[in-house]
């Protein structure tokens, strides 16, 4: 009988007892974490979440293949890669206009290295009130204890997010880089030549390695901080692709015809994606959009000290400033 009562005061005991990991420091001593302090750390790390950017000295609060995989998508993706993947910039406030009001409800602790933190988020407008027309929202905030400090392993599984785009990103600018070299080289010869030819990439459809597109290639000199149009023209069409390891190589190139031969052979090579080519190829702002926003990565790529272009007979057209 006396046995099963110690055993009982034994388990209400360890019942009462605050939830505690242990923490290994330098030098090897473990110490005890509580619930309540990771859910303080928490709350700290809450601050470096992304939202639009990445935050500034957050590199010291984030694991190191977090924070990289961040920098990668945040600093050194085209920026317009965002308008189709929209919580690449906006991981809780959305594009709205509020700011996040973080809460942690609790903490996991998954083993003396990994805790899950649960976070309630409220949107508040600048004047410190709440929005009142959006839902609160829960998200998990994943930490990691490196060298004695917990840190901020990942967000809403973001980290898995971030990869598989950087994979998709890199495997769609090799592509992309495999048809400017291309038109660059198969095209562009057949132009009057200036210092550097740099073909303009519309893409209207692309299934497996098939790349439907209006495409332009000009040639341009460099004069001071301008880039001035030689030579260049339009040339619509069906490319072929083949994967090379980690790069392509063009394997054909069917393009429209000239002349009264241009609307059928149009037709039949866009086929299902015929309308949609007219669209973009008769639409001369989006044109120099797409234009002005290649020409500003390409510029900013190659470290060139341009900051417009201009063709004959026009107005210089300033780029895009990274």
């Amino acid at each position: 009988m006396k046995k099963i009562i110690s055993l009982a005061v034994t388990v209400i005991m360890a019942m009462m007892m605050p939830l505690s990991c242990n923490v290994r420091q330098h030098g090897g001593a473990s110490t005890e974490i509580s619930e309540e302090q990771l859910k303080e750390r928490a709350a700290e790390l809450c601050k470096y979440i992304p939202d639009h950017e990445l935050r500034e000295g957050s590199h010291e609060y984030l694991t190191n293949d977090f924070y990289t995989v961040l920098d990668t998508i945040f600093n050194h993706l085209p920026e317009h890669e965002a308008m189709d993947h929209e919580w690449l910039y906006y991981f809780v406030t959305g594009n709205g206009g509020t700011i996040a009001d973080y809460e942690v409800v609790g903490v996991e602790i998954i083993d003396d290295n990994h805790a899950t933190a649960t976070i309630k988020v409220r949107q508040k407008w600048e004047d410190g009130s709440f929005d009142e027309t959006t839902d609160i929202e829960e998200h998990q905030l994943t930490m990691e204890q490196v060298d004695g400090k917990w840190l901020l392993a990942d967000f809403d599984n973001h980290k898995a997010d971030c990869i598989r785009h950087i994979a998709q990103n890199r495997d769609e600018q090799a592509r992309r880089q495999a048809i400017s070299d291309y038109l660059a080289k198969e095209i562009g010869q057949h132009y009057r030549h200036g210092k550097i030819c740099i073909p303009t990439l519309m893409m209207v459809a692309e299934e497996g390695d098939s790349v439907w597109g209006d495409f332009w290639v000009d040639w341009y000199n460099i004069a001071g901080d301008t880039l001035k149009t030689v030579s260049g023209g339009n040339h619509s069409g069906l490319i072929l692709l083949k994967k090379q390891g980690t790069d392509y190589c063009v394997t054909a190139f069917e393009q429209t015809v000239d002349g009264a031969g241009y609307l059928p052979s149009a037709k039949r090579i866009f086929g299902r994606h015929f309308d949609l080519y007219q669209q973009m190829h008769s639409n001369q702002k989006v044109r120099e959009a797409v234009r002005r926003e290649q020409l500003s990565e390409y510029v900013k790529r190659k470290g060139l000290a341009v900051r417009y272009y201009q063709d004959y007979g026009w107005p210089v057209v300033e780029l895009d400033r990274f």
